[in-house]
C-alpha cells in the first residue's frame, strides 16, 4: 500500500505540470486572438476644403419664339409644303388653303373699279362742259358746283373701290400662309382636305424658334433667400448680372455642351406654391433641345471653406445620415450629420462635424458603436473629388 501512494505522488507531479502549461498557453492564445480582433480602417482629418457644389432645379424647355399658324380665312387645306419637325426659314410657304370666293372677290372689285373710273371720267367731262357755260353767263354757277360735287362723290367710290381691292387682295394672300420666323415645324394636326377657319380651335401648326431656349425653372422662398443674399450686386438685375453660368442637364444625364445663364426672376412669390419663377437662357444652335422637353437647370457655387465627407463614409438610417467619427482611444462614434450639397463625390457638412474630426472612410458596414479600430491615415486629396 505504502508503495501504491507512492507511485501514484511520482504521477501527480509531472500531471500538474501539464495542466498548468495548458492554462497558459490557452490564456496566451485568446490574447492574441483579442489583439488580432483590432481591424485596421482608412481615417481622414476633417479640414476646410474648397468646394465647387450646384444645385439642381427641374425645368421645362421653351423655345425663344413659339408662333401658333393659324388660318385667318376659311377653306380647305389645299397644300402643305412641310413636314413635322422640318426647319423653315422666315418667310417659307407652308400652307395653301383653297378658297375660291376670294378670288372671285378680287375680280369682282377689279370690275367695280374700272366701273367708278369711267363715272369719275364722265363727271370730269361734264365738268368741262359746264365751266365754259358759266364763263359765258348761259348756265348759273349752281349748274357748276353741283358737276363738281358729281365728281367729288364718283372720285370717293372710286377710292372705296380701290380699297375693297386691297382687302380683296388681301384676304387672297391669306390663302398662301408663309412662316414668320426660322424655326422648327410642330405636329400637323390638319390634312389636306381639312375644312378650317379662323374659329378652329387647334392651329395649324406652332412654329418654334429654338436657336435659342428659355429653361423656367422654380426655386422656393428660403433658397430663393439664401440664392439672392449670396449673390453680388444691389438690385435684383445687379445680382442677376453677376451669378455664374448654369448647364442644362438633359433628360438622358447628358449637359448641354453651351451653358446658359439665369436672366429673369419674377416679382412675385407664388402664394400657393411659396415658390419663384426664374429663367435661363441657352444657346440651342444645333437644335438638340426642342420646345416642350423637360431638363434640369445646373446652379453652380463655389465655397472656400467647406468640410467634406464622402459619401462613402456615411450610411442612412430612417432618412438620416451618419458616419463613425474615432475618439481619443481609437474607438468610433456615430454622429449624425446634417449636409447641404454634394461636391463630386462628397457631401458638404452643415452640422455634425467640426473641423479636426477624424472619420472613418471605408469599410463602415462592418463597424458598430464603440468598436476599436487600428487607424490608417489618409490624405484628403485623395479621397475628395469635385466636380
Amino acid at each position: 500500500m505504502i508503495l501504491f501512494e507512492d507511485t501514484m505522488n511520482t504521477f501527480k507531479t509531472p500531471l500538474a505540470i501539464l495542466a498548468s502549461l495548458i492554462i497558459f498557453s490557452s490564456c496566451g492564445n485568446k490574447k492574441d486572438k483579442t489583439t488580432d480582433q483590432v481591424k485596421t480602417y482608412p481615417v481622414i482629418t476633417l479640414s476646410p476644403q474648397t468646394a465647387n457644389i450646384y444645385s439642381d432645379y427641374p425645368a421645362t424647355i421653351q423655345g425663344i419664339q413659339n408662333i401658333e399658324i393659324r388660318p385667318k380665312i376659311d377653306g380647305y387645306v389645299a397644300d402643305i409644303f412641310v413636314d413635322e419637325g422640318a426647319s423653315v426659314k422666315k418667310g417659307q410657304l407652308l400652307f395653301r388653303i383653297n378658297a375660291p370666293q376670294y378670288e372671285q372677290n378680287v375680280k369682282t372689285t377689279e370690275a367695280n373699279i374700272k366701273i367708278a373710273q369711267a363715272d369719275v371720267n364722265a363727271a370730269r367731262m361734264n365738268v368741262d362742259k359746264v365751266k365754259p357755260l358759266v364763263d359765258g353767263d348761259i348756265v348759273s354757277p349752281y349748274q357748276l358746283e353741283s358737276a363738281k360735287y358729281t365728281l367729288e362723290s364718283k372720285q370717293g367710290e372710286l377710292a372705296q373701290a380701290n380699297a375693297a381691292l386691297n382687302n380683296a387682295k388681301t384676304n387672297l394672300s391669306y390663302t398662301q400662309i408663309y412662316s414668320p420666323v426660322d424655326g422648327v415645324i410642330g405636329t400637323l394636326p390638319y390634312k389636306i382636305g381639312s375644312l378650317v377657319s379662323s374659329t378652329t380651335v387647334n392651329p395649324l401648326t406652332t412654329v418654334s424658334n429654338i436657336e435659342n431656349i428659355y429653361a423656367y425653372f422654380s426655386i422656393n422662398e428660403k433658397q430663393g433667400l439664401d440664392f439672392f443674399l449670396a449673390a453680388k450686386g444691389v438690385t435684383m438685375q445687379q445680382k442677376l448680372t453677376t451669378l455664374p453660368p448654369v448647364n442644362l442637364v438633359l433628360a438622358n444625364g447628358n449637359i448641354l455642351p453651351t451653358v446658359g445663364k439665369v436672366e429673369t426672376a419674377s416679382g412675385l412669390i407664388n402664394a400657393q406654391t411659396g415658390s419663384i419663377n426664374m429663367r435661363a437662357t441657352f444657346p440651342n444652335h444645333d437644335g438638340l433641345v426642342r420646345s416642350g422637353s423637360s431638363a434640369v437647370v445646373r446652379i453652380p457655387r463655389t465655397i472656400s471653406s467647406a468640410l467634406l465627407v464622402p459619401q462613402k463614409a456615411t450610411y442612412q438610417i430612417q432618412g438620416k445620415l451618419f458616419v463613425y467619427v474615432l475618439d481619443a482611444a481609437n474607438k468610433v462614434n456615430s454622429i449624425e450629420i446634417t449636409t447641404m450639397a454634394s461636391s463630386g463625390d462628397s457631401y458638404v457638412v452643415q452640422k455634425g462635424l467640426k473641423a479636426g474630426d477624424k472619420i472613418v472612410t471605408d469599410g463602415i458596414s462592418n463597424l458598430r458603436e464603440g468598436l476599436e479600430i487600428k487607424p490608417a491615415k489618409v490624405n484628403a486629396d485623395s479621397v475628395y473629388k469635385n466636380p
